[in-house]
């Protein structure tokens, strides 16, 4: 089920006896350092190094030889996200670069911005352009990076009817089987007797061949004793989103598909993890249904019945993913975790207050807040911190239950209502943060294609290598 990776990064020896293209990435300004004929070239173009710009420039019988990309007034590696996706086909290896630039963020950006799914596409794509990368560059670092982008992406973009709930489960059960994890699987009925009524509510409408299930993988670093932390990530894994009876229109349902990018987020993150050998215990738990419309769906004004023993009024069937993710927070507090990341598609709100691009923080740990905006900073996966605001607990009150699942009108505030419901359920040892990304692309731009991005995986990354050691820095 794992789709193949696909890699333009070669290591530096691979250039030799080939003619590889130079590439010069400037600052704005910053033409000093070319040849003359090449100045005037550049120049003749308009070319000054501002963001974005790209000449080629031949040589003397004609071919390609030199290709200068303008990264602006600051020097951020990111930018060459834009130009892998430009070039044409060829080998290419950095000559000049602004002082200070990250070699391995630009060589990370290189392979994101290369990235293509054509997996229903009758004829391959063209040949792509390739970056040959320096000594000092840990490549495999920078490609295990790169391939859990790729494996969280293709997982989004591939349509529903080929990424249910049991799709979902055999991509899990492929990264248990090639790290050594252990892996559970509750399944259908099967969820009641386990204790994930939420779960079960939530997907129990859909047709038998998608029925819902909660997936748990448990794996163990090599020098990970019993007395090591334990990190659990958890994952949203809505694998098409119907509204339920609180019927999506059929705009609001073209892009629900991704609706499952909060478990493509932590699968991917957790094979990183378990890739890097990075000394923790780790569960990874992913709630994985499909919310349908039948006669045994749930319905406005439900009384569900979740693991942590609250009661939960459905005010809304279209507010379903914090339903599987109750669950799934009360069994990650179950194993005692130091550290509990959630990833969800979750809310509209929070693309309303920040944006397709930047993901949504919430934490009560300020220390854990402070670390992943820093780190996400420090690796350009950007995500900004929105509050847990207490004075709009009361929106989730209920008159016949325990909480409901949409808060009153005057809450205004859905992200910040949402991730109040989840706190509820997070575990109450160690830190917990709740990420609402969008895990999408809503414009076509060069590097950045319509479709399925990879956000704030990176991020977490940085914070649990920071944290706990081990692993290479990319």
């Amino acid at each position: 089920m794992l789709h193949g990776v696909s890699d333009p990064l070669l290591p530096h020896p691979a250039a030799e006896g080939a003619v590889a293209v130079r590439l010069a990435l400037e600052g704005e300004g910053a033409l000093a350092g070319l040849a003359a004929p090449q100045r005037a070239f550049a120049a003749a173009q308009g070319f000054c190094g501002k963001a974005g710009q790209l000449v080629l420039c031949p040589g003397a019988e004609g071919a390609l030889e030199l290709a200068l990309f303008g990264l602006g007034g600051r020097a951020d590696a990111m930018a060459v996200r834009g130009l892998a996706a430009r070039l044409p086909p060829a080998v290419y290896r950095i000559a000049s670069a602004p002082e200070g630039l990250d070699a391995e963020l630009t060589a990370l950006a290189w392979a994101l911005g290369s990235y293509r799914f054509d997996r229903y596409k009758k004829a391959p794509g063209q040949p792509r352009a390739e970056l040959t990368v320096g000594a000092g560059v840990d490549l495999e670092a920078v490609r295990r990076l790169a391939h859990a982008c790729q494996l969280a992406r293709d997982l989004v973009n591939t349509p529903a009817s080929d990424m249910g709930p049991l799709q979902l489960e055999t991509v899990a059960r492929e990264i248990a089987a090639a790290h050594g994890a252990e892996i559970a699987v509750s399944l259908g009925e099967d969820l009641l007797a386990a204790g994930y009524p939420a779960v079960h509510a939530v997907g129990r409408a859909a047709d038998p061949a998608r029925a819902p299930r909660m997936i748990e993988l448990a794996w163990r670093g090599s020098e990970a004793g019993d007395a090591a932390p334990l990190v659990a990530l958890v994952g949203k894994g809505v694998c098409f989103d119907t509204g339920g009876l609180d019927l999506k229109t059929s705009a609001g349902m073209r892009l629900m598909k991704k609706d499952m990018g909060g478990a493509a987020h932590a699968l991917a993150l957790g094979r990183l993890v378990m890739q890097a050998d990075l000394p923790v215990r780790l569960v990874v738990l992913v709630p994985a249904v499909e919310n349908a419309v039948s006669g045994d769906a749930m319905r406005p004004g439900d009384v569900l019945a979740s693991r942590k023993g609250l009661s939960i009024e459905v005010g809304n069937t279209d507010a379903e993913g914090r339903l599987i993710l109750a669950d799934a927070l009360t069994r990650a507090g179950e194993h005692a975790p130091q550290l509990t990341l959630d990833f969800a598609t979750l809310t509209g709100a929070a693309r309303v207050a920040l944006g397709p691009e930047v993901p949504a923080l919430f934490s009560d740990d300020e220390a854990l807040a402070a670390a992943l905006m820093a780190a996400g900073e420090a690796v350009r996966d950007p995500l900004w911190r929105l509050p847990l605001w207490p004075g709009y607990e009361e929106a989730l009150d209920s008159e016949v239950a325990d909480l409901k699942n949409d808060p009153d009108a005057w809450a205004q505030a859905g992200a910040v209502a949402a991730a109040l419901f989840l706190k509820r359920f997070a575990p109450e040892t160690g830190a917990w943060a709740h990420i609402d990304l969008m895990a999408w692309n809503p414009r076509n731009r060069p590097g950045w294609p319509a479709g399925a991005e990879a956000q704030t995986l990176r991020a977490a990354f940085a914070l649990l290598q920071a944290r706990y050691g081990g692993g290479a820095r990319a």
